[in-house]
């Protein structure tokens, strides 16, 4: 197996050193070559042809986003991007995954962070995660049906969206096809640390007819609403009088996940009398499997929905749905907003 070509692109010859030896401390991963800013960092990918490129948000000269828009308009090379925890920080990092990036790293302590060895392990996953990723995708739509839907006819429904690695995108693909009255809720959970979450609800909210926000522990839940979990908070939906809320919780990591899919497609499972639309879009892992046999075991007439292989940008998660044998449909992402309206208003009929 050859390994895994990477080129850094750092401001920080600090950062430089430390994420080279980090990296090639993984016989896996070869560093070809490192560069100071975006526009140094573009004359050597040419050179280098890299199979990843982890690339620094701030930086002189070529910033980051801007970089990044070069590289996403040259190839398909996967993007890494390191970003500090600042807010601004995190707006940056959604708007890079918005645009083309696989995936970030968060830097422990700032733009220089000399405790950067403990993200060792997160840092070697994701570069090695990112060189399987698909960044462009082929144009033909095959959409699978597995059984036939039998409506419930319930007079509530509500929609439970899992994600991971591509989510951002693959939502605001999702969220931006939904109308402003759109008739029911969605429960969205993305893995993704806190601070990160509330800029992506922010930036969808900005972008998507319906509204869009970081969920609220108590929270009556809305239709024509997105709600996103918080980093680091399972989010739960449960009965509260004739209403439905929002659950928030610190409970252990399920599978090494909080917010979990799994944990969300729990609560929507214990739901009665109400309508499940369950969407697993792109990640790595198989958080959300689970949950899913659990609301078929309880509500066979749940409908779920899983994202094709040719559209995910990385098949971890819908897979892993699949494998399941609950699936009801698989969906290009172009088809999944659709989709999912079709089924809302078929269930919508008296």
């Amino acid at each position: 197996m050859k390994p895994v070509r990477v080129l850094i692109i750092e401001d920080s010859a600090f950062m430089r050193k430390m994420i080279t030896e980090i990296l090639m401390s993984d016989d896996r991963i070869q560093v070809v070559g490192t560069a100071r800013n975006g526009e140094d960092g573009l004359r050597k990918m040419k050179s280098l042809s890299p199979d990843v490129i982890t690339l620094d948000i701030e930086m002189p000269v070529m910033d980051g986003i801007t970089a990044l828009e070069n590289i996403m308009k040259t190839g398909s090379i996967p993007v890494v991007m390191l970003s500090s925890l600042t807010s601004k920080g995190a707006e940056q990092t959604i708007l890079a995954i918005s645009m083309g990036a696989v995936d970030f790293i968060t830097k422990p302590s700032g733009s220089i962070s000399l405790d950067i060895e403990v993200m060792k392990g997160e840092i070697i996953s994701k570069v090695m995660m990112a060189s399987q990723a698909k960044v462009k995708k082929k144009p033909t739509v095959n959409n699978q049906s597995f059984q036939i839907i039998s409506p419930q006819q319930y007079s509530e429904s509500i929609v439970a969206i899992g994600t991971s690695t591509g989510g951002p995108r693959a939502l605001q693909q999702v969220l931006t096809s939904l109308p402003a009255n759109f008739p029911v809720p969605i429960l969205i959970v993305q893995h993704m640390p806190p601070n990160f979450t509330k800029s992506l609800a922010d930036r969808l909210n900005t972008l998507c007819q319906l509204k869009v926000k970081e969920a609220v522990h108590g929270e009556v839940i809305k239709k024509g609403t997105a709600y996103i979990a918080p980093g680091d908070y399972h989010m739960k939906a449960r009965k509260a009088g004739m209403s439905l809320a929002i659950e928030l919780t610190k409970e252990p990591q399920r599978n090494g996940h909080r917010p979990s899919v799994n944990v969300l497609f729990d609560s929507i499972s214990e739901l009665k009398k109400i309508n499940k639309i369950c969407v697993v879009l792109t990640g790595m892992g198989k958080d959300g499997a689970d949950g899913i046999k659990r609301i078929k075991s309880i509500d066979d007439e749940a409908i779920v929905i899983a994202e094709s292989e040719e559209s995910s940008i990385v098949y971890g998660m819908p897979a892993a749905a699949i494998a399941t044998e609950y699936v009801n449909q698989v969906v290009h992402l172009n088809k999944v907003g659709e989709t999912i309206k079709r089924i809302v208003n078929r269930l919508g009929r008296d």
